[in-house]
């Protein structure tokens, strides 16, 4: 993609979607750490379902703890790797009780020492819930930079750093957002719905018309 062609293509995506958000539901910061860790390999609509019933009952570290580790299981059985995931959850909640006095930390170095949490995670809640201007690349956002040509890399974290470098500084706190969406609605994996899609003026890969 013609560097000329980032900031219209972002404007677009801008003017359709405003105030993009996760689709992760959450009330506060460590429910969006815990449906982050929970949604690696998983859907967003399926962490939300096991969530629903979880986050009432366990809110914060500390409920998490007091709920114990085998009904922690029980409620995400039915999200991939759950037990794995049950793990890192229940001593993640115990660092930040101990570590942490039971509130999320704010600087990457502290949320990647947290069991379960890699640099994706902590770059969505770093820019979820702080603002932070992160790029968190799945498997959504490694594909539509690049195919579009957006931001071609050979791995998520060389999508990342150059996602970083070429989207506009305006764009850079929603950009994350907006790709995710982007992939998972119209540039899907197997069929790209390049008709319907509202920048495909700027793709390298969208069929051109004669």
């Amino acid at each position: 993609m013609d560097a000329r062609l980032i900031e219209p293509f972002f404007a677009t995506l801008q003017r359709a979607n405003p105030h993009p958000v996760t689709e992760l539901e959450y009330t506060n910061v460590f429910e969006l750490l815990a449906a982050v860790l929970l949604s690696a390999q998983a859907t967003d609509v399926g962490v939300n379902k096991a969530t629903r019933r979880l986050f009432p009952l366990a809110g914060t570290p500390q409920r998490m703890l007091e709920l114990g580790l085998p009904a922690l299981t029980e409620h995400i059985r039915t999200i991939g790797l759950f037990r794995t995931k049950a793990k890192n959850l229940y001593e993640t909640c115990r660092l930040l009780v101990e570590r942490h006095g039971g509130e999320v930390p704010r600087t990457r170095e502290a949320l990647q020492a947290l069991p379960g949490v890699g640099r994706k995670t902590a770059n969505v809640v770093l820019n979820v819930a702080f603002g932070e201007p992160t790029m968190a690349v799945d498997t959504h956002i490694f594909r539509v930079a690049n195919r579009t040509g957006l931001a071609p890399g050979r791995n998520p974290l060389e999508v990342e750093q150059h996602l970083l470098d070429r989207v506009p500084g305006a764009y850079l706190v929603d950009a994350h957002h907006w790709l995710i969406l982007h992939g998972r609605y119209v540039c899907q994996a197997r069929q790209p719905r390049c008709t319907e899609c509202r920048v495909s003026a700027y793709c390298d890969s969208a069929p051109k018309s004669t």
